[in-house]
């Protein structure tokens, strides 16, 4: 390829010194069982090697570009030393890594003066500098068991029980991490991954600060490689912005201040034996490709596709993002032998269904277009007994894949009318019986509503509605080994009859009335065959906490206890404190902690479950509310709706006397949210801290209070049932529906970097 006098960088991609033999640049998807042809594979590595971020593809139809980490921030977050040897020659640092070597037919001595130069020029515009943090509270041994079962070990080498790579052709090595990062930096990476690296291809696991503190420890091994803090030089940060210019760094990585990169030539101009792709590149970025690299380029390169089919878009992302080594489609991909002994579940009773990631042949005709957001986007999962996660890959990254998998998923259509009125409740009626142990006992195997099944716990069926389009479901439910070979599941309605006593046997209106009956989700009666007792848990000297469906708390509850009776509930959909009582704790669903259903055992004061935190565009602006729905209107307007106004929630962790701590995000505010019970004046009262963490200065608005509101005092508020005191901020209080109801809002004025908010809230009742 042949570039001009000004270096242009092709991707961040594979590197090597031209004087040591490393590994090829190593794209996991492309080592696992997938379905290209070689001008394919080539196509992967000029989106995956980011070839087209320097050299247009006109006439290469649905090649996109695969961007570099951020480096806006790289100063602060790696190592200042390794960051240097990682310019002067990327593969050294860290073998088969993506990132061409800028520098190749330089000499040891030209290496290291312009990676001094750019180190110091990136490390000059990070916001601060890299901390050589301690080792974290974590516990290495827990983050072994993390690494080796939510789904690292798809695209990372496993390790053995000394903490060692196994060999693994086609799989990253992360050996260089303790040289790279500290314990904090390490842990904050794997807490948000597309913060620094917003190309997706490593996934966010949605793991909590707990658990990330334990991956840190167990990866670092022995700890972080000890350095002293770079002192910035201005002249050499200068020569070093002249040099990552030089070097069109920018068309790669975004680094704020810089514009966008320069073109070099056309990929339908280039020259297959000069320049990157020659044998021996020098002054150009070498990449070390294979020969088999290197031939499935230039075979890509002969033979442009200026129109890519929707088939061929949609192999080409799953192999991208290597979706391919956990989930098969059609007849390829699916885990490898490798994989499979680190694919666990806690139901070993269910086989390989409830260890292997669900298949997705035909799942754009399965998923309804909502659930399929929800699984790719915010990484919902409804199979709690399976280890492998399900990550997100990044909305700005997949957003194409759920219509192109609609496009070509087709299964013949199957119509499922809502029963006249009169008819509902027999229908109904029809399909709780054949659910349950007196007719078809689906029970005896799936959980239902939070409600375990006597036998195998199985997926809760309770979200079929939700999940499921109804032709798939009606496919399924007539044939489910047509869909799923290998399943359990028997077919009820084989050569297509019914059971004789119910409906006439017609197995049609059967499946019907089971489809009509789990419509009404939640509020669904018990079909008969599942136990739910029910039970009291209760808080001793500890503080306890209880995750489940609750109609206080939401589908996501959380039910936080404390010594001496004072009790509250949490919505980790919206960020809500929802309700608090006082007395004993709640009556679960069933027995034992898990997804279960929960309620107070007291009556609760019963608080919004609204998003309580959003930045309004002014004081006047209307409050976004929890889209309602019943049984007239069932469709969720806005089924996104908390992540649609900036929420994300991330987790909990607790502190060592059992207090959780629950950690979500405003647009880009962090947020730590922690409630206290503590004495005042002889009362017990709930004492609830927000902790800020803003880039920028600004304001947000709480919503505090919903109801009939007097004010006490310019910080106290109170409804009948409850007071509210405030610590600062400036209070709104408007009206809010009818019969004289009122909303407080508290306008915080969020400085940038940390600030801190307490509210006191006291039951009047």
């Amino acid at each position: 390829m042949r570039l001009f006098s000004a270096i242009l960088v092709l991707p961040f991609c594979l590197a090597i010194s031209s004087l040591v033999a490393v590994a090829a640049p190593v794209v996991p998807g492309l080592h696992g069982k997938h379905p290209l042809n070689e001008a394919q594979v080539g196509r992967i590595l000029l989106s995956e090697l980011n070839c087209v971020a320097c050299h247009h593809g006109d006439g290469h139809g649905g090649l996109a570009a695969k961007g570099g980490p951020d480096l806006s921030e790289v100063g602060r977050r790696v190592s200042p030393h390794y960051l240097s040897r990682f310019i002067a020659d990327p593969a050294k640092a860290q073998p088969d890594v993506t990132m061409p070597d800028l520098l190749s037919g330089k000499s040891e001595e030209e290496r290291a003066e312009v990676a001094e130069a750019i180190t110091h020029f990136l490390v000059g515009k990070a916001s601060g500098p890299f901390s050589q943090t301690g080792e974290l509270d974590g516990d290495a041994g827990a983050g072994r068991k993390l690494f080796h079962e939510i789904g690292c070990v798809a695209c990372h080498a496993p390790r053995d029980e000394r903490g060692k790579e196994l060999p693994s052709p086609g799989l990253r090595s992360l050996a260089h991490l303790p040289q790279k990062y500290s314990h904090g930096s390490l842990s904050d990476f794997l807490f948000s991954p597309h913060q620094a690296r917003p190309s997706g291809r490593m996934p966010d696991f949605q793991l909590s600060r707990e658990e990330t503190r334990h991956l840190s420890v167990y990866l670092m091994g022995a700890g972080a490689e000890v350095s002293k803090p770079l002192q910035v030089r201005k002249d050499l940060a200068q020569k070093g912005g002249a040099y990552f210019k030089q070097y069109n760094c920018v068309s790669c990585h975004a680094m704020k201040g810089e514009l966008k990169g320069k073109q070099s030539v056309a990929l339908a101009k280039l020259r297959p034996e000069h320049g990157c792709l020659s044998m021996n590149p020098r002054n150009v970025p070498d990449f070390n490709f294979s020969g088999t690299q290197r031939k499935a380029i230039v075979h890509a390169l002969a033979k442009p596709k200026e129109k890519v089919s929707t088939k061929e878009r949609i192999e080409l992302a799953l192999t991208r993002f290597n979706c391919i080594a956990c989930h098969s489609r059609e007849a390829y991909g699916g885990p490898s032998k490798g994989l499979l002994p680190y694919l666990g579940t806690s139901q070993e009773g269910l086989g390989n269904e409830a260890r292997m990631p669900p298949p997705l042949t035909l799942v754009g005709a399965k998923l309804k277009p909502n659930w399929m957001n929800k699984v790719l986007f915010d990484g919902e999962s409804v199979r709690p007994y399976m280890h492998t996660r399900m990550p997100k890959f990044g909305e700005d990254n997949l957003r194409f894949l759920p219509g192109l998998l609609a496009e070509v998923d087709k299964v013949e259509p199957m119509a499922f009318p809502e029963p006249p009125r009169k008819e509902r409740g027999k229908i109904r009626q029809v399909g709780t019986q054949l659910v349950g142990d007196k007719g078809l006992n689906c029970i005896a195997c799936h959980n239902f509503n939070g409600k375990e099944s006597p036998g195998f716990k199985g997926l809760d069926l309770i979200t079929s509605y939700e999940r499921l389009q109804p032709s798939w479901f009606y496919a399924f439910m007539r044939n489910p080994a047509a869909l799923r070979p290998g399943i359990v599941m028997p077919n009820y309605w084989a050569g297509g009859k019914g059971r004789p006593d119910v409906l006439e046997g017609d197995a049609a209106a059967q499946v019907w009335s089971i489809w009509h009956y789990f419509s009404y989700g939640q509020g669904a009666h018990t079909p008969s065959g599942i136990h739910s007792p029910g039970s009291s848990l209760e808080v001793d000297d500890v503080v306890r906490t209880y995750r489940g469906r609750s109609r206080i708390a939401g589908y996501r509850g959380i039910a936080v206890g404390f010594p001496g009776g004072l009790n509250y509930a949490f919505n980790a959909e919206t960020g809500a404190l929802s309700g608090i009582w006082r007395g004993e704790f709640v009556s679960v669903g069933w027995g034992g902690q898990g997804a279960g259903s929960f309620n107070p055992k007291s009556r609760p004061v019963s608080l919004a479950q609204d998003l309580p935190l959003y930045a309004l565009p002014n004081d006047k602006a209307a409050w976004p509310l929890l889209p309602m729905m019943n049984k007239e209107n069932p469709v969720n307007p806005d089924p996104l709706y908390p992540k649609n106004h900036g929420y994300q929630f991330q987790g909990y962790s607790f502190d060592d006397a059992f207090v959780p701590t629950f950690s979500y995000r405003i647009g880009n505010i962090e947020v730590e949210d922690v409630s206290l019970a503590v004495a005042k004046d002889d009362k017990a009262i709930l004492k609830r801290t927000l902790s800020f963490d803003s880039g920028q200065a600004g304001s947000l608005h709480l919503r505090a209070l919903v109801g009939k509101i007097e004010t006490v005092s310019k910080t106290t508020y109170q409804t009948p049932d409850l007071q509210l005191t405030l610590s600062q901020g400036t209070v709104l209080l408007r009206p809010f529906g009818a019969n004289g109801n009122q909303e407080l809002l508290l306008k915080l004025a969020l400085p940038k970097g940390k600030s801190q908010w307490n509210l006191e809230y006291e039951l009047l009742r």
